[in-house]
Parts: structure tokens; C-alpha cells; sequence
């Protein structure tokens, strides 16, 4: 690897775990590095052009990147990198290691929030008023993977960066993003009970019949059906029909491997929560054969 005065670029992902990892990777390398916002798919299939110069973080690695840092479990590669790979709580934990000289400590809090949110270690009262909480409040702005978007990612990049929590609550942008979460929840709490059914302790939420698929609260779901281990919410992306499933964390009782059961079917994660994107003459095959596999492997005394 050539020297860090080299890269030129972050590739990352718009959620909260990626942009907290362009705050880190921006002060660490003490420049203002044009952030591309990727998603999983986008470099799994090869649609990004990867040089030398960048940084991938939160993603898939791809040959030719300076540094790489991720820790979703189906992403481990077999092969020599620089940068960083675990399993852990989140990406941004991976890259304060990686430059802990070079970080202040005044970031220990946002990684550690971030660990949190990323892994969905978060109590119920967390969950049903993220109002109270706000990195997690914060973090639910982060809603869409719209390209129309991204001047909203790259403007809380750099508050996070610069800023501790209050002031970034404090800021104009901010506040209106966190007015409109808080209405979207209250809503989708209503989306979800209409849309949702319980078969054999699986939550399944079927958004296939709205468009655009409503955003909100993701971890309300397990609240709403708590006798459910885990649950899997399928809604149409473009022309392909996307799957998220994800372990409760209420009921902690789910017994299988999300992200490796998602990427047999072209997707990924980790352990307890991924996603994948199907051609829709095949969704409902696959849709079934992966509730099957779950209700197989259900817990025998779920809470």
C-alpha cells in the first residue's frame, strides 16, 4: 500500500454505521475525502469503479482498494488486505482501532453509541421512545438509500466530526430530519400492525402492496409482536423484491445464521440480521424456502 497521503476517496454506505465510519476516516486523515455512497449489492455485482485511492468501509471488500475495514460475518475474505476485518459491533469500532493514534477520545462515546444501534443492543424503552435517545433518534434520520439524500449524509458527516451530540441535536438540518422520524414512527407503527402476521413465531412484514414502502422505527416490530424470534419484512426495491430478516431482540431465541442463509440468495449480513434483493419471478420460491428454514429452526420453548 502506498502512503495514506494517497487516498483520494471514501467508498461507504448511507446508514448510521457508515457515516460515523467517513466522520472517523475524515479526521484521522485529517482531510475533507470525497465520500461515494455504495450499497452492498452495488459491490458485490461489480458496479463500482474501485481505485487505488479509496477507502471502502461497511461494505464488501474489492481488489484494488488502499484499506479496507467491515465486520459483517459474510464479507470475510481469504486473501491479504490492509485495513481491518472482525466480526464486531460495528465498522467505526473497527476503525478507531485501526487509527486510535490518530483519534481523539472525544469520539469513544459516538463509536460506542454506535456499536449499539449497529448490533441492536437496545432495551425496550429505547425502542419504543427513540425520542428520548438521540444517537438513536439521529441514527433513524438515516431512513433511505435515495441519492436525493446525500447532501443530508455528507452534512452530518461533518457535524459528527466536528460537533458533540448536542450541538449536532441543536442544528437546524438535524432538527427537521428528527421532527419527521418521530411522525414516520407513528405512522409506521400502524403500517406495521396492518401489514404484519405471526405464522410459527416469524413476524412476516409484507410491504409489497405500498409503494413507496413506508420507513420507520425498525426495531419497533419486535415490540409489536414480541411472542415472534424473528422477523422478515419484504418490500419492492425498483424492479427486484428486497428481504430483511432480523433476530429479535426481544425474544433472543432465533437459532439461524441470517447472513448466511441471505447470501445463498445473492445477499448477506450478519449473524443475527442481513438482507438480500430477488428477481421477482423467483421471489416467491425463495421467500418461502427461506421462512421455511426459519419456522425448521425455531426455537422449542420460545419467551
Amino acid at each position: 500500500m502506498g502512503p495514506l497521503s494517497m487516498i483520494d476517496r471514501i467508498i461507504t454506505r448511507p446508514d448510521f454505521d457508515g457515516i460515523v465510519c467517513a466522520a472517523l476516516l475524515r479526521e484521522a486523515l485529517g482531510r475533507d475525502l470525497p465520500i461515494y455512497w455504495a450499497q452492498p449489492h452495488d459491490m458485490q455485482y461489480g458496479r463500482i469503479h474501485v481505485t487505488p485511492g479509496d477507502i471502502i468501509a461497511n461494505l464488501p471488500f474489492y481488489d484494488e482498494c488502499a484499506l479496507w475495514f467491515d465486520h459483517h460475518i459474510t464479507n470475510a475474505i481469504q486473501r491479504p488486505y490492509n485495513g481491518l476485518f472482525r466480526v464486531a459491533p460495528s465498522a467505526a469500532g473497527l476503525i478507531q482501532e485501526y487509527f486510535n493514534a490518530d483519534l481523539s477520545p472525544r469520539f469513544d462515546t459516538l463509536v460506542t453509541q454506535t456499536d449499539k444501534i449497529d448490533s441492536a443492543q437496545l432495551n425496550l424503552d429505547e425502542i419504543l421512545h427513540p425520542e428520548r435517545y438521540p444517537y438513536i433518534l439521529v441514527s433513524m434520520t438515516i431512513s433511505t438509500g435515495s441519492a436525493n439524500d446525500e447532501a443530508f449524509w455528507n452534512h452530518l458527516v461533518e457535524l459528527l466530526r466536528t460537533s458533540d451530540i448536542e450541538h449536532v441535536m441543536r442544528d437546524p438540518q438535524i432538527q427537521q430530519a428528527c421532527h419527521r422520524v418521530i411522525s414516520e414512527n407513528k405512522a409506521y407503527e400502524t403500517y406495521l400492525k396492518r401489514h404484519t402476521q405471526v405464522q410459527q413465531g416469524v413476524s412476516i412484514t409484507d410491504f409489497r402492496d405500498l409503494d413507496p414502502a413506508p420507513n420507520g422505527n425498525r426495531f419497533l416490530v419486535y415490540s409489536l409482536f414480541p411472542e415472534s424470534f424473528v422477523n422478515m419484512k419484504i418490500y419492492n426495491e425498483k424492479d427486484k423484491t428486497a428481504v430483511k430478516i432480523g433476530h429479535s431482540i426481544i425474544n433472543c431465541n432465533c437459532k439461524v445464521n441470517v447472513g448466511g442463509l441471505l447470501a445463498r440468495h445473492g445477499g448477506g449480513g450478519h449473524h443475527g440480521a442481513g438482507a438480500c434483493r430477488l428477481e421477482k419471478v423467483q421471489a416467491e420460491k425463495k421467500i418461502s424456502e427461506m421462512l421455511q428454514i426459519l419456522i425448521d429452526n425455531r426455537p422449542n420453548e420460545p419467551n
